[in-house]
């Protein structure tokens, strides 16, 4: 099960006189983790490079900021993805001590950065949910709203027309048995929605 993390954690390394500061925190898109790149510019102006990882699904990211090709945005990623994290970011702030590391040394330090970090994190599960649309005769909207709570799920819209239309989001996990149980309650009366095909808000 892919999981996410709960809060950013920092870690620090020294390695030959050059300090790694490396932060692991959970992000969605590019375009935060991009603000966040930045504002660790201003908050270290000093620092040689600000190399940073995205694992957010098509919105992945590895820049290694002027090292050498592949030895520090793709080796921080390739960490994030052998935990099997989803939406985190990971950043390394490297002041130059002096000392050349070299390729493999490079590697190894911002692999070891973003790995000490995550040992330190909390990380908590992923839970896919599935947006579900039916309708039901008035007569049977008790039935239909305990439903929905006893499954967990959380019921975000309802109208009145014709019939009564409910929205809900509940783990993928619960939503075949709840579908089970209102087809089998409500005996065929209820009907479920596809929700590709309702008409969305202009």
């Amino acid at each position: 099960m892919p999981q996410t993390l709960n809060t950013a954690v920092h870690h620090e390394l020294l390695i030959k006189k050059s300090r790694f500061i490396a932060c692991v925190q959970p992000m969605t898109d590019r375009a935060s983790a991009q603000k966040i790149v930045d504002g660790l510019w201003q908050e270290h102006p000093g620092a040689a490079h600000v190399c940073w990882a995205l694992l957010a699904g098509g919105q992945s990211a590895a820049v290694d900021d002027g090292e050498p090709s592949g030895t520090a945005g793709r080796p921080m990623l390739d960490v994030l993805r052998h935990q099997d994290l989803e939406g985190v970011l990971a950043t390394v702030v490297r002041y130059f001590g002096g000392v050349k590391l070299g390729a493999g040394g490079l590697v190894r330090a911002y692999t070891d950065s973003v790995a000490q970090a995550l040992l330190k994190s909390e990380k908590i599960p992923i839970i896919r949910q599935r947006y579900l649309i039916c309708s039901a005769p008035y007569a049977m909207e008790g039935l239909v709203r305990r439903e929905i709570e006893m499954a967990g799920a959380s019921l975000n819209n309802v109208q009145h027309a014709d019939a009564v239309q409910f929205e809900l989001n509940l783990p993928e996990a619960a939503a075949d048995a709840l579908i089970t149980r209102l087809n089998e309650a409500g005996h065929g009366r209820i009907l479920w929605i596809d929700p590709d095909d309702t008409p969305s808000a202009s």
